[in-house]
């Protein structure tokens, strides 16, 4: 693999830490700021907020310049953003640098992916956009938990403060590894890459991204009390667990890459059916502390093979217009993450226990996998379409 991925996936590295950390260090950042908890959770979502306004947004803007210089802008405004949070004076601050934080999120992955992609080879294209993402996926077994333990011995600023040196690093590893991607060809106009939506496949991919995924974040948003309550782990053990779950992700990433290379849409189909079943299963298994921390490392293999093989179908069906459809991805996998959330506190609210959000994840994951078996028959019609419109012309 080229050594230009290990630009990326330092940059994906600080991108995974600053948005999953925030929640770790919440208590922290609640007291310093003289609000409560679900004031706090404010500088989550705002964060959410920024990553959907941005992927679509600074990727339109900026979609002439060329790629490499596309990432140096959205990791310099990366770091800036969060710095600016590690300085602020009060909570209403805080939620403004977080949005800024996240505004260039997206765009950085879907440039990102596309630069990836075009390092290698055509059969070794989604394994290429996997090792950047291995930046994402790592950063929830070494950044989350070792940046939460910083923000607790020395407190949320210095979190956040050496996430922002991170993005230097980021910064100074794209400008030196990264090769030039040379001025964007023609068809790199905001009007043809808008032109790829109008492609019925590029929004099932995200409806699939979505729902998919949506069964991963109604399962891990309520993680800890199913942990705890049901499951009978102590506080202090749930970050070993979530590194746990960590490390699946790191190796679904992978081997979802490798899989999507040789054969994208039954890998597709055989990765969403063992999330829905593994999310059926953890209904069962959260009822004792082994079976849990088995499934949950299950549910991070399941779930993040996904990513890979999704962001490789959305480039393959943009054409030769990926970028803004490629930063939607990261659109709809915070979408994804609200979704789950939102479901799963309902069922809890409902009163059906701590682990119906695992219920509500399964049918959301079979809903996924219906949608990715409709886009995988339109293939199937649209290759014998042309197979007849070629038999017709010869």
């Amino acid at each position: 693999m080229p050594v230009a991925l290990l630009a990326l996936a330092i940059g994906a590295f600080g991108i995974g830490t600053t948005e999953f950390v925030m929640m770790g260090v919440l208590p922290q950042a609640a007291a310093d700021f003289g609000v409560d908890i679900p004031t706090a959770g404010h500088l989550i979502s705002a964060y959410a907020l920024g990553v959907v306004v941005g992927a679509p947004l600074l990727t339109a803007v900026a979609v002439r310049l060329p790629r490499k210089t596309m990432l140096l802008a959205m990791m310099g405004l990366f770091t800036v953003g969060n710095a600016l949070f590690a300085l602020s004076p009060n909570q209403q601050f805080g939620v403004a640098f977080r949005f800024l934080a996240g505004l260039p999120h997206g765009a950085f992955f879907g440039a990102g992916a596309v630069v990836a992609s075009s390092l290698v080879g055509q059969g070794e294209r989604a394994k290429a956009v996997s090792m950047m993402f291995l930046g994402l996926t790592l950063a929830n077994v070494i950044g989350v938990p070792l940046g939460t333990l910083l923000g607790q011995q020395v407190g949320w600023r210095a979190t956040f403060g050496v996430v922002a040196v991170i993005g230097l690093l980021a910064i100074a590893a794209i400008a030196k590894l990264v090769p030039h991607q040379g001025k964007p060809t023609a068809e790199a106009s905001l009007k043809n890459e808008i032109g790829a939506f109008k492609r019925p496949q590029v929004h099932l991919a995200l409806a699939i991204v979505t729902f998919g995924l949506g069964g991963v974040f109604a399962c891990l948003s309520y993680i800890t009390p199913m942990l705890t309550d049901v499951a009978g782990y102590s506080p202090s053990n749930v970050t070993l667990l979530l590194s746990l779950a960590g490390v699946g992700m790191t190796i679904g990433n992978l081997l979802g890459g490798r899989l999507a290379d040789r054969a994208l849409m039954p890998s597709l189909y055989i990765a969403l059916l063992a999330l829905a079943s593994v999310l059926g299963i953890f209904t069962i298994t959260a009822q004792g502390k082994i079976g849990a921390a088995i499934t949950i490392f299950f549910v991070g293999v399941a779930g993040f093979m996904i990513g890979p093989m999704m962001q490789a179908r959305i480039m393959e069906k943009a054409g030769g217009t990926p970028s803004l459809v490629s930063a939607a991805v990261q659109s709809a996998f915070n979408i994804a993450n609200s979704i789950g959330a939102y479901l799963g506190g309902l069922v809890i609210a409902g009163g059906l226990g701590l682990v119906a959000p695992n219920w509500v994840g399964a049918l959301l994951a079979v809903f996924g996998l219906t949608l990715a078996i409709v886009s995988g028959t339109m293939d199937r019609r649209e290759a014998r379409a042309e197979r007849r419109e070629l038999a017709l012309a010869s």
